[in-house]
């Protein structure tokens, strides 16, 4: 069996070498056991699944929810010879009865398919198929303690009930030891294997620059874009708006950069992303509807123009640069506004009509958390890579010296002592007999500042 392994790992993808934990992961689930596997963001998550595919026969049916990374790896596995297919919204109906056609003869190896459409051919299309394994991409989605829960995930439990005998992989980037347990109860997996690879990318150059405006963070993107002429990068925004912005104010410098996010159409992002991947564009500017599951070996570099909600977001999409192993550049531009605006999205997010009112509390509670703890990062002057491998339950020896906390790389800081502020505010609270939370700050900042207004 090693051989044969070895051999596929050859001949399709031309590597000689797995890495970290790929072989584990594959000789689980070829033993027919259940498995989840956690690595980190270019670890090679899509060959555990894509080898055993070849070797085991019958279709592997891999659960994703992004459609970006189905046209992705069918493209790729169909160029290697191959057979792969997805279902997804975007095909017109003659598509879809071609590809149940060749899945109901076994014409496929892997066959791609969202949730929610997966729950929908599970009494149809699925039963009249010969599946070998069910692996579930991105796999934190299921659990309500993971930092992207999607309901539609929740119903993933009955696979177990309507397919007993076919072996269940869960593979995920990002994911604390609460959400790996919880990914292992709702998927009901039966005794399974567990892979933790370490979070540790080295070739990474982890950086902070604090409380830049905006004017103030163009003229650092510029600066790091004329200083790394022609190199792949991708800036990541909070919002469309912002997107669209950063790309008229790069594209005057002349730039070549493209936009992409969700409020764009199907085809455009498509035109975007194809643009990007095949090095017709340099830069592209994005929010977060980019990038999950691509495989863009050369991206040189990741720049966070506003802080992620927290630290899982921000390493997944970090660590989309340097997936060839060479040396690459992560850049999180912070700001004090981030963190009042993600309490804010936060705050007002959580409304679900499948979850109840507890529920959506906890969630609600976890987020602001996790905020709390990718604030501390960015405010950190230690090592930034020590934080990010202990936040996982990673212990690191010493400092990396290769970040902007070892290196003392902090920017244009200042420090200010602001006691006799902080004590005007306590003071003036304590004069209001203390009720704060019935007042609200804006009304003490009015009263601080000597405001006539009619309520101060």
């Amino acid at each position: 069996m090693p051989q044969k392994i070895y051999g596929i790992l050859k001949q399709y993808w031309g590597y000689d070498e797995f890495r970290p934990l790929q072989e584990d992961i594959i000789r689980s689930v070829l033993e027919g056991k259940d498995t989840l596997g956690l690595m980190p963001t270019g670890g090679g998550k899509s060959l555990c699944y894509q080898i055993p595919a070849i070797i085991k026969g019958g279709t592997t049916v891999v659960v994703s929810p992004l459609l970006a990374l189905m046209k992705d790896q069918v493209d790729t596995l169909d160029s290697n010879g191959i057979p792969a297919a997805m279902l997804n919204s975007l095909q017109n109906e003659t598509e879809t009865v071609k590809v149940k056609i060749a899945a109901r003869r076994g014409d496929l190896r892997l066959l791609y398919i969202s949730p929610e459409r997966l729950m929908g051919e599970i009494d149809g299309l699925l039963r009249e198929m010969n599946i070998s394994l069910f692996a579930i991409d991105e796999a934190h989605c299921i659990s309500q303690w993971g930092h992207d829960f999607r309901p539609e995930y929740n119903r993933l439990s009955v696979l177990k009930k309507y397919f007993p005998k076919v072996p269940l992989m869960a593979l995920t980037a990002t994911a604390d030891k609460l959400t790996r347990e919880d990914i292992v109860t709702q998927l009901a997996m039966d005794n399974p294997q567990v892979f933790i690879s370490s979070f540790d990318r080295p070739n990474l150059t982890l950086s902070v620059r604090k409380n830049l405006n905006k004017k103030q963070k163009l003229s650092a993107i510029l600066s790091f874009i004329e200083q790394h002429p022609r190199q792949s990068g991708i800036i990541y925004c909070m919002s469309r708006n912002s997107t669209e912005i950063l790309v008229r104010e790069l594209s005057q410098y002349g730039i070549s950069v493209t936009a992409y996010h969700a409020g764009l159409s199907s085809r455009e992002r498509e035109t975007a992303q194809q643009a990007f991947l095949n090095d017709r564009v340099q830069i592209i500017c994005a929010t977060i509807a980019f990038g999950m599951g691509i495989d863009k070996s050369n991206v040189r570099w990741v720049i966070h123009y506003n802080m992620p909600k927290n630290i899982e977001s921000y390493y997944q999409e970090a660590g989309r640069a340097g997936r060839d192993g060479n040396e690459a550049k992560c850049i999180l531009l912070y700001s004090g506004q981030d963190v009042a605006t993600n309490k804010f999205l936060i705050n007002n997010s959580h409304d679900n009509p499948d979850l109840d009112d507890d529920t959506l509390e906890m969630i609600r509670k976890r987020d602001l958390m996790r905020l709390k703890k990718m604030t501390d990062y960015c405010n950190t002057n230690g090592c930034l890579r020590e934080f990010i491998l202990g936040y996982f339950g990673e212990k690191q020896d010493k400092p990396c010296q290769n970040c902007s906390g070892c290196l003392g790389d902090f920017g244009e800081t200042e420090e200010v002592d602001v006691s006799v502020d902080c004590q005007k505010v306590l003071s003036c609270i304590y004069r209001l007999h203390q009720r704060n939370l019935s007042f609200g700050a804006g009304v003490i900042a009015q009263i601080l500042k000597g405001s006539d207004s009619e309520k101060v």
